[in-house]
């Protein structure tokens, strides 16, 4: 398989293994509800540390991604400061910012910010799991072929392309399309779960509740509730959302539908006598003979009130093919959604906000509703004014789902902009269109911060000492490459039981204290492997214990089926992988 080379690569390439961890720090006055880190979460902070903080509890467990990262346009003036692995690449990196039109390795520079962020994305992602990433003609062929190379070749689904608004002082082409490339973490998987991607028609809704309001004001006569419909499409710009379906021009008691053919497929159909309701007399016969060979089929149809007839025999009957059975679909990859609309629907969330070029969450709910169900994780590091956010609250309030969000923003704004866009849907938007919004989506989230890094050193001197149970996801995950997901990790014994799988159990002796640290109640003594090893004989199983020190010799504790791993080395091994 080709691959893509650019200046620094060499240097990033693994840099994903050795960024520092740093715990995730809840903050309750600025959460909505009780402020739990199994909750929605809002992460302010660099995103490529939020990815890290995230894997001890996350890895695996996202079934869907959605980032729009920076377009590289050479109009952002980002400035890329990852500080990779090697001091050739942060003397690069810091004489070479920040990046704008005029950098010529502008582009080596945003493949060096991708590259790591898009391996702990994918590290993130359940078996199953997706990723749809946003991008335009400044990046999109190198993103193709960073993304072959991270998720492979032969987990590519297919690309979308946006149509937004053109631009007419376009000097030479009016460009008004993004892409959205999508990646399968195992696109066999997927293909082997049966997963058939169906979206609901765009302007069903709308369609509906029209013809339900013709239906009722002209007491059910089926004519007059049609002609309305009809009427009310004649009046649709051709991009509203329901001008695609305006086949489904008929209205019954039953619901929209149209007209279809009823014929035998490729001709040479049955040919028998169909008598027509009113007239009861022989209807024509399609020129290609009845769809049913069987006469009884066709009888049991139309007693149903499952096949339109003309005003009088003279016209070919058709069958009824009603919206509300068949309002999925596949996605297409070409589609269209005015720019325009997300900002002024994020005006009306928050009128004294200047954000420009918002997502829309119309469209990002769109793939949510396909890829993701009930209890779904959705992440979005890149998470500017909340969009996603949005959309899974709109999509649980619609279908009464429980899927949950993590967004990580790493400006200032994530308070002011994107938590409070969250705050204002979940209690509702008064100058809101959808009514829905304007009473408010529900919901709740915590808004968390980046605590210190954890280190070797820091945890010698007391300065970054994370809570027990921040540890203890970290050196599970760090050992055994699981994620244990939001569960407490607090001790499940009186020996400081943290975590099982296979034939090994793991044991923390720790207290986030530096006192506590220094002092005999944090070693491995004698007493207490003599007491972990027991247990562990009795169940055949072996044991790691993380711990400051011990009082006994290693080749005893092996004889017991304890290995000991000591804190904060153990730390400091990990963070210099």
């Amino acid at each position: 398989m080709p691959t893509l080379d650019f200046k620094g690569k060499a240097h990033i390439y693994g840099h994903h293994l050795v960024v520092p961890w740093h715990p995730l720090v809840p903050h309750p006055d600025r959460s909505v509800g009780t402020g739990d880190v199994d909750d929605n979460l809002i992460v302010h902070g660099d995103n490529l540390h939020a990815l890290k903080a995230l894997l001890p509890r996350y890895a695996g467990r996202v079934k869907c991604v959605y980032i729009d990262p920076p377009y590289n346009t050479g109009n952002e003036g980002w400035v890329y400061n990852d500080n990779g692995n090697s001091p050739a690449l942060r003397h690069w990196l810091s004489e070479n910012g920040p990046v704008d039109g005029e950098d010529l390795e502008r582009h080596d520079k945003w493949l060096t910010m991708m590259w790591p962020r898009l391996q702990l994305l994918r590290l993130l992602l359940s078996d199953d799991g997706v990723i749809f990433v946003s991008v335009d003609d400044n990046e999109v062929h190198h993103l193709r072929m960073m993304m072959d190379e991270i998720f492979g070749e032969e987990n590519f689904v297919g690309s979308f392309v946006w149509e937004g608004t053109g631009k007419n002082d376009a000097r030479f082409i009016s460009v008004g399309h993004d892409y959205v490339l999508c990646y399968a973490r195992d696109i066999t998987l997927t293909r082997e779960n049966g997963n058939r991607w169906r979206a609901l028609k765009e302007g069903v809704d709308e369609i509906n509740s029209v013809a339900a309001s013709a239906w009722e004001t002209h007491s059910g006569d089926s004519v007059a509730a049609s002609a309305a419909l009809q009427e009310w499409f004649a009046g649709l710009d051709k991009r509203h959302s329901a001008f695609p379906h305006r086949h489904y021009r008929w209205v019954d008691e039953r619901g929209v539908y149209f007209a279809g053919d009823i014929s035998w497929p490729g001709g040479g159909g049955p040919t028998y006598e169909i008598l027509h309701p009113v007239t009861q007399k022989p209807v024509r016969v399609p020129s290609r003979g009845w769809r049913y060979p069987d006469r009884q089929r066709l009888v049991d149809l139309i007693e149903d009130d499952r096949v339109h007839f003309g005003a009088d025999e003279n016209t070919v009957p058709q069958l009824k093919r009603y919206l509300n059975e068949t309002s999925g679909q596949v996605l297409t990859s070409v589609f269209y959604q005015d720019r325009r609309a997300a900002h002024q629907e994020l005006v009306r969330i928050l009128p004294a906000v200047d954000f420009q070029y918002p997502k829309d969450e119309r469209v990002i709910r769109r793939l949510l509703e396909v890829v993701t169900s009930d209890d779904d994780i959705i992440l979005d590091s890149f998470a500017g004014s909340g969009t996603t956010g949005h959309a899974v609250l709109a999509l649980n309030a619609a279908d009464g789902g429980n899927r949950r969000f993590i967004m990580v923003e790493c400006e200032e704004y994530a308070d002011d902009v994107t938590a409070e866009r969250m705050r204002r849907v979940i209690a509702g938007v008064p100058e809101a269109r959808d009514p829905s919004l304007r009473e408010g989506l529900g919901g709740t989230f915590t808004y968390c911060t980046l605590g210190e890094r954890t280190s070797g050193d820091g945890m010698l001197t007391g300065e970054s000492l994370p809570s027990y149970d921040d540890l203890a996801a970290w050196l599970v995950h760090s050992a055994t490459g699981q994620s244990i997901g939001t569960k407490d990790l607090a001790s499940g014994d009186e020996h400081g039981l943290i975590y099982s799988t296979g034939d090994t159990d793991y044991y923390l002796i720790y207290e986030p204290d530096i006192e506590w640290l220094q002092s005999n109640e944090s070693v491995l003594t004698a007493p207490r492997a003599e007491a972990i090893g027991s247990v562990c004989g009795e169940r055949d199983r072996t044991a790691v214990v993380f711990a400051t020190a011990r009082y006994i010799p290693q080749d005893e504790l092996k004889d017991m089926g304890v290995m000991f791993a000591q804190l904060p080395f153990a730390v400091q091994q990990i963070d210099e992988a």
